[in-house]
């Protein structure tokens, strides 16, 4: 009998132990020392202006120099970050390349009766590749990656808070600069 409950506490500790161990998750950098620092080159302007608008696109729109706030929040995000430390080209173990390639301002809702816009969404899509400068080949590419915010405007109602469309911009860049940055140092 004094055998049986030691052999089940045994198994029970074992189990709870075990349990333990195997609950929850974690990110882990894809870094591993190989990689300590990295050049942002200057994102690119691909927006194609004189495309012809037709009802699937008609919410697409020019921001003048979004692409210049883009590399300078993603190179911030990275200096935050600190996993890696933003460089010279010439002296970077990565290069993440990167192009605007659209920008929305999408309606989301509208006032009762339908003349006012009350909610909108800002999307702001880029292509990214990331290069490894000492093998000279590409560790990841991406295309159509996105960052967002959604905000309300002057006709929404008090519940909800007003913010300007600048403000509803910088905060995209910002929900873009930070998915980039979690893109290159964690491995799911």
């Amino acid at each position: 009998m004094k055998k049986r409950i030691n052999l089940g506490l045994a198994a029970a500790c074992f189990l709870l132990v075990s349990l333990l161990a195997g609950c929850g998750y974690t990110t882990r950098s894809m870094l591993y020392g190989t990689y300590s620092t990295i050049y942002i080159a200057p994102f690119a302007n691909k927006v194609d202006i004189a495309e012809e608008t037709f009802s699937a696109n008609k919410y697409r729109i020019y921001r003048p120099m979004l692409e210049t706030d883009i590399t300078k929040k993603v190179i911030n995000q990275y200096l935050l970050d600190g996993n890696l430390k933003p460089t010279k080209e010439a002296q970077a173990d990565l290069v993440l390349q990167g192009e605007l390639i659209e920008y929305r301002k999408d309606p989301l809702s509208y006032t009762a009766d339908n003349e006012n816009v009350t909610e909108y969404r800002i999307n702001i899509y880029v292509n990214l590749s990331l290069w490894d400068t000492k093998e000279n080949k590409v560790l990841w590419q991406e295309n159509n990656f996105n960052g967002n915010y959604s905000y309300f405007t002057e006709f929404a109602d008090r519940a909800n808070v007003k913010v300007s469309e600048n403000v509803a911009v910088n905060n995209a860049v910002e929900d873009l600069a930070r998915r980039v940055v979690e893109r290159t140092v964690e491995q799911w």
